[in-house]
């Protein structure tokens, strides 16, 4: 961990060590709240048990900055190697969501300061910084030219301006009202259907177990990239969503039907905003909209405790662009390249995106690519 004087009364440091990190703790979680969109995947406890589960093999590289003792910006920051090359990423990697820096009000020339360490005297050969908000203080600080930003999710936002059933009405039309409905009555004749809402860590945890359990019936025999059922993957949520709970972050909206769970909403709810981590549900009654019905049963409760937006952070189902007033997407970052060989596999990865981007909208270029091009693919994966 190594400190330098950047301006009269600022200091900016490094943290290297996970002890280092665990001391920041209240005064981290102050920054977070202060954000524009306040990311609950950065909050210390989030970030404290990631790091704890996923950090192995990577380098804790957390720039802070502290103005006469006290903590004022951060950027949550480690590097990993990946074939070879060192790579800066957020810590969360490709998890994060609305990832910045953090900076409390007034404090701007801060971030500037540790962007410019962060770029400048990094041990890495380029960034790739995921799940960034468009207007990132980062990119603010750094200029444009120096990271390159591509969207990476459409992430619908919608604004709770009414209670729940008066936005629901006027969002909804009524033939899309009437089939919930029916929808809702079928599974009642099926046998007793609740909303069961956990909001206490004991109440979370058990509640995980089911979502886990629904996961897995959902994903059964489909390719699954979330890691939520992968062993690390599920010690992590069981540390994570109690550390979250502690501060009264952590919500599963739970239907069950007989006792028995059919769907999870697993969302976080911090200042006053919810922000949907994921869903599932028991594909035998997909016929039946479970999934759906538990969203708007999230929804509801959310709204009931004090909430004014929901942030999707991905996705574009009907029933979302139904919902969303508009859209503020999620964006990757890739650049601040600091050796050639950092600068060439920066500009592939973008590339291999754009192109990407461009199949999912033109059926004749995706023959192309996977077909045609398939020897190249296999190559660019190989150097990148």
């Amino acid at each position: 961990m190594g400190s330098t004087a950047a301006s009269p009364g600022l200091t900016l440091e490094t943290i290297s060590s996970g002890t280092a990190f665990a001391r920041l703790d209240r005064d981290w979680d102050h920054l977070v709240r202060a954000m524009p969109r306040p990311s609950p995947v950065l909050l210390h406890g989030w970030l404290s048990e990631w790091w704890r589960h996923f950090g192995d093999g990577a380098t804790l590289a957390v720039q802070v900055a502290y103005r006469e003792g006290r903590l004022v910006a951060a950027l949550p920051l480690c590097v990993r190697r990946r074939r070879g090359l060192r790579v800066l990423t957020f810590l969360g990697e490709q998890h994060s969501a609305l990832a910045d820096a953090l900076v409390a009000p007034g404090e701007e020339a801060a971030t500037e300061a540790l962007a410019r360490r962060a770029s400048e005297e990094g041990r890495h050969d380029f960034a790739d910084l995921f799940g960034m908000p468009s207007r990132s203080r980062l990119v603010d600080a750094l200029g444009d030219s120096s990271l390159r930003l591509v969207e990476r999710a459409e992430a619908p936002v919608v604004e709770l301006d009414s209670d729940w059933e008066t936005l629901y009405r006027a969002k909804m039309s009524s033939k899309a009202r009437a089939q919930h409905r029916r929808r809702r009555r079928n599974l009642e004749e099926l046998g007793r259907l609740e909303v069961v809402v956990s909001r206490t860590a004991d109440e979370l945890v058990a509640a995980l177990e089911d979502a886990f359990v629904l996961h897995a019936l959902r994903w059964d025999g489909r390719p699954d990239g979330s890691g939520f059922l992968t062993p690390t993957g599920m010690r992590f949520h069981r540390a994570a969503i109690r550390a979250l709970a502690d501060v009264g972050a952590a919500r599963i909206v739970t239907l069950k039907l007989d006792g028995r769970a059919i769907a999870f909403h697993y969302f976080f709810l911090l200042e006053e905003r919810m922000y949907v981590h994921r869903i599932g549900f028991d594909p035998s009654l997909g016929r039946h909209s479970p999934g759906v019905l538990n969203t708007f049963d999230a929804i509801e409760a959310a709204a009931l405790e004090g909430a004014t937006r929901v942030e999707f952070l991905g996705g574009a189902e009907r029933y979302k662009l139904d919902l969303a007033d508009r859209f503020e997407p999620l964006y990757q970052g890739l650049g601040l390249a600091r050796t050639p060989w950092g600068a060439a596999v920066a500009a592939t990865r973008l590339r291999r995106i754009l192109v990407r981007k461009q199949l999912k909208r033109s059926h004749a270029l995706r023959h192309f690519y996977f077909e045609s091009l398939a020897p190249a693919r296999r190559l660019l994966a190989r150097i990148s």
